[in-house]
């Protein structure tokens, strides 16, 4: 599950003249979810605003587990989960602030992009190398990548 705001992005909110909300999404980022996705793993995003760019973004990924405007991670991530049947504790998060302490305890993989706050990074399994929105994503997916090919290689 990844958050959006700091995360997929790099947290700084742009405002058009007419008030529209604009976004910047890393490229690579976007790669890595799809190969994420691809291996067979469901990519969800919770994010606390609402945003059409946002939407824009992940239609075009082909995310489909998507809460926006969402007040409670931990519940989206439990609504996420028993969609799919699976143990939240077999999820992994990904986020940059302290709101998101709760869903990082609620995961049996939290991980804090290099930016995020240091509670964060504190309580993180797993911190990038790269800041949110720059590549922090795709760091998480290839590492991701790379142990589920490594515990193939195991036999698990």
């Amino acid at each position: 599950m990844l958050d959006v705001d700091g995360v997929l992005t790099d947290g700084r909110l742009y405002f058009s003249a007419r008030g529209e909300a604009l976004k910047c999404f890393h490229v690579r980022d976007g790669h890595g979810i799809k190969l994420l996705m691809r291996s067979g793993v469901t990519v969800a995003v919770a994010s606390g605003r609402r945003s059409a760019a946002v939407a824009a973004r992940l239609r075009e990924l082909k995310v489909r587990q998507i809460a926006q405007g969402c007040g409670d991670k931990v519940r989206a991530l439990l609504d996420v989960t028993r969609r799919l049947g699976i143990d939240p504790l077999a999820a992994a998060c990904l986020v940059d602030d302290t709101p998101d302490l709760p869903l990082m305890s609620a995961v049996g993989f939290a991980a804090a992009v290099a930016d995020a706050h240091p509670l964060v990074r504190a309580a993180a399994h797993w911190v990038s190398k790269a800041p949110g929105g720059r590549g922090a994503v795709r760091e998480l997916c290839d590492a991701l990548l790379r142990a589920r090919a490594a515990s193939r290689l195991e036999g698990d």
